[in-house]
Formats: C-alpha cells, sequence, structure tokens
C-alpha cells in the first residue's frame, strides 16, 4: 500500500513540475526581432502568451529601446511620457508575470509612430489554447523555446518512468 501511495505522490509532483516547466521564452517579432520591418500586430496575433512566459526584445543597442506604457491610451498615441519601464541593453526579458494586457514601444523618437509597438494580452495558464498557438508558423517566436519544451517533457517523462520502475522493483 505504500509504494502505491508512493508512486501517486511521484505522478502528481511529475504533474505539478510539466504544468510550470512549460514556460515559454518568445522573441518579440519572431526571427526579425525588435525592428521597425516587424509586423508586430501579425506576430502578436498568432502568438498565445500565459502568464510565466517571458518576451525577449532583441535589438541593437543605441539603435533601438524598449519602453512599457501604461495604458492603450498611452500605446495608441506614442505617449512615452508616463512610462512604467524602459530598457535598452538590446536583449531585454519581461517576465509575463499575471493576465492581463501590456503594451510596449520603442523608445526612440518616430520608431513607435512608424508602427514599432506591440500590445500583449497575457491569459492564465491554465486556459486552453488557442489554434494560432497550436498551429507551427513562419512567426511563431522561437522554435527553441518548442525544442526546449519537448526535451523537457522527454526528460520528465524519463525520471517518472525509471522511479515508477525503481519503485516497483523495491
Amino acid at each position: 500500500m505504500g509504494r502505491r501511495n508512493t508512486i501517486l505522490l511521484v505522478l502528481v509532483f511529475a504533474g505539478l513540475i510539466t504544468k510550470k516547466g512549460f514556460a515559454a521564452q518568445l522573441t518579440v517579432g519572431g526571427g526579425q526581432g525588435w525592428d521597425e520591418s516587424t509586423d508586430f500586430n501579425s506576430w502578436a496575433s498568432a502568438q498565445k502568451f500565459k502568464v510565466g512566459d517571458q518576451l525577449v526584445f532583441k535589438y541593437s543597442s543605441g539603435l533601438h529601446s524598449v519602453v512599457e506604457l501604461p495604458n492603450e491610451s498611452a500605446y495608441k498615441s506614442c505617449d512615452l511620457g508616463g512610462a512604467l519601464d524602459s530598457k535598452n541593453s538590446g536583449n531585454d526579458v519581461v517576465k509575463l508575470s499575471k493576465a492581463g494586457t501590456r503594451y510596449f514601444a520603442c523608445g526612440t523618437l518616430g520608431h513607435c509612430g512608424q508602427g514599432m509597438k506591440v500590445k500583449i494580452t497575457t491569459v492564465d495558464g491554465n486556459a486552453p489554447s488557442s489554434p494560432a498557438s497550436a498551429s507551427s508558423s513562419s512567426s511563431d517566436a522561437s522554435p527553441a523555446s518548442t525544442s526546449l519544451h519537448s526535451i523537457t517533457s522527454f526528460v520528465v517523462l524519463a525520471a517518472l518512468s525509471a522511479t515508477v520502475v525503481l519503485l516497483s522493483v523495491f
């Protein structure tokens, strides 16, 4: 009886680990990155952003920056005056820590007005995936994050299988 409880506990624990292990690291703009030539509306609409995911803004430092705007009004009018945060490393990471909508724009003069801005709507990690996020397309944020998820799943399942086998032997 004790062995069954142990196996059940391992299964529950593994389920919790894999659920939390599926946070994605999404490169904003996909392969083009944070650049004026990127269609951020199309890119963002093809993604499913979940709590725990991370946005990575990749760009030439000194040429661009990332400014988080406080609301949709500031986003639409490119009003950078009330910015919540500003980053300029060229490889900036923003964690999506709660559900809701966040707004980002380039802080370089004129770039936001030329469309270098993105609206990110984050959903709770338990929300079902949409068809757009389930499909693979050239606008996907990061093929590496998909590979990482597959590797993580494989490792967790292999460890779980080994644990169950060891517990059944002893």
